[in-house]
């Protein structure tokens, strides 16, 4: 097992090339190796700062230095030499930093900044009509830069995380999930090849049918395996437009049952699907609309506002279908079509019609709007968590009016929606409830430096009434502190994980800080 050292111990020789050179054989590294990681690692205080913190600002952790790798050989170098020592050093990739509890970093490791691999050439599109079309992408890469790179083709791919800030070595390594995955599927089932480096130093291209272990356990696997450097992901003809809609709900169970119903209908080129569903709750004392994005017209915002302080909790549902110049004429019938029958307040159907890139990037504006407020780098303890179908309206009853409401928790979303397993691939590291339907819940509170414990208290209530009822309930970004806990989240697929653990990282180096295996 990998263990910290300070950095005295170790730092020192890896920071001088000639010492590099006299510990390692010439056999093990070219000079060229060794010569690129000494150069390309920083331990100024800048870098180390920026590796020590993430989104979440509520763990720091820092490493005894960074890499910002020229190349992908660069990062195969630094994992060998930390092979290559008698104590491994940990090593962390780190995209965007967009964990909030300190998952992406490495204390007295290495972080290696991938965005220090960021080159427009690493994305390119290829294949034709017959055999598909398909995006060559770095796993550096954010969403945001796949998705202008491929509707420059007229193709864009079908799943999509709600923030598009991200990169796509990191959505992979958990599963990537947004309103399309009822109907498309996370993002880690929307990928047909990866490059993957080891925690062996080991370049291997795999898929479903080549090299398959390491493919499925990397995605979804939190980081453990592997470091992913190219994913092959499948593209399809994009759309101009997005009718998005969304629809008000005091009832919770009505509000469940017509998500379940729309959620039904979701094959990929079934008729009458919709593109996109998702939920929120529009809570008393809160403003209709949220940073992350403003929907509501301004007209309705009184009597939005008047709606929910009435009834404390209001459920709404929001729907999207895509459309381009040749499904435009059918569009209104077909989501009138879909809609009917739905059981939302009389007078409360909201519609906005948007390009496709806006509905996608809806996030940013509010994301731009939080930075010029100074609001944007703060605490966040989100909690995020996956609830079997047949216990949401315990978790209406027992979470959201028992716990969220009484303690005034409306410092943020607070997503509410269903998917279906059938979307998902089991032999994936990433887990979810057993049940076909379940939904994912989100608590995406901000906090100020003085008192996001409080709120963290309040997540921590949250799970401690799932675990009391046996809600079977799963995290999704999973945070746990003992491998006890890790192994009854991974549940049956714990022993498979550890196995490939020692295939594929025996050392255990990589991802130090979910403490799955560096507790």
């Amino acid at each position: 097992m990998a263990i910290n050292f300070s950095i005295p111990a170790y730092f020192g020789y890896m920071l001088s090339i000639t010492r590099l050179k006299s510990f390692i054989p010439k056999s093990l590294f070219p000079d060229d190796d060794i010569t690129a990681v000494a150069t390309n690692l920083r331990h100024d205080s800048a870098s180390l700062n920026s590796a020590a913190t993430d989104f979440g600002h509520m763990v720091t952790d820092p490493p005894a230095a960074v890499l910002f790798p020229s190349s992908i050989n660069d990062i195969i170098s630094l994992i060998k030499l930390a092979n290559s020592r008698p104590v491994p050093f940990n090593i962390a990739a780190k995209g965007c930093g967009h964990s909030v509890r300190g998952q992406a970093m490495a204390r007295n490791g290495v972080v290696v900044e991938m965005a220090s691999l960021n080159d427009p050439t690493r994305i390119s599109v290829s294949g034709n009509a017959s055999d598909g079309f398909f995006a060559d992408v770095g796993g550096e890469q954010m969403w945001i830069d796949v998705l202008n790179a491929t509707l420059k083709h007229g193709l864009a791919p079908t799943s999509w995380t709600d923030y598009l800030y991200l990169t796509v070595g990191g959505t992979l390594s958990n599963a990537g999930i947004s309103g399309q995955t009822f109907r498309y599927g996370p993002q880690i089932t929307n990928v047909v090849e990866l490059d993957v480096i080891t925690g062996k130093g080991d370049l291997v291209s795999c898929s479903a049918e080549r090299n398959w272990e390491l493919f499925h356990s990397v995605l979804g696997g939190l980081g453990q395996f592997g470091i992913i450097v190219r994913a092959r992901i499948p593209l399809f003809p994009a759309p101009n437009r997005v009718k998005w809609v969304r629809m008000l709900y005091t009832n919770f169970s009505e509000f469940a049952a017509d998500q379940e119903r729309l959620i039904s209908i979701n094959g990929s080129k079934q008729n009458g699907a919709l593109d996109y569903l998702e939920g929120l709750l529009l809570m008393h004392d809160g403003p209709p609309d949220n940073w992350r994005s403003s929907f509501f017209p301004p007209s309705h915002h009184s009597t939005i506002i008047s709606l929910v302080n009435q009834h404390s909790i209001i459920y709404c549902l929001e729907v999207a279908k895509y459309y381009d110049h040749t499904s435009r004429h059918t569009l209104d019938k077909e989501l009138d079509d879909s809609l009917n029958g739905l059981r939302f307040l009389s007078g409360y159907k909201f519609e906005k019609d948007v390009s496709y890139v806006e509905f996608l990037n809806r996030v940013r504006s509010g994301e731009l709007s939080l930075k010029s407020q100074g609001l944007w780098d703060v605490p966040h303890p989100w909690l995020n968590l996956f609830v079997p179908k047949s216990r949401i309206a315990e978790f209406n009853s027992g979470v959201f009016k028992d716990i969220v409401l009484k303690r005034k928790m409306n410092n943020g979303p607070i997503l509410v929606y269903p998917m279906n397993r059938s979307k998902w691939d089991d032999r994936m590291t990433a887990v979810i409830p057993d049940e076909e339907v379940f939904y994912t819940i989100g608590f995406l509170n901000s906090s100020g430096f003085d008192d996001w414990e409080a709120m963290d208290e309040v997540n921590k209530e949250i799970l401690r009434f799932c675990n009391s009822v046996d809600m079977k309930i799963k995290q999704y970004l999973p945070h746990y502190r003992t491998q006890a806990d890790w192994a009854n989240h991974f549940g049956h697929k714990w022993k498979r994980i550890q196995d490939t653990k020692k295939q594929f990282d025996p050392n255990m180096i990589l991802s130090p800080g979910h403490k799955i295996f560096n507790s």
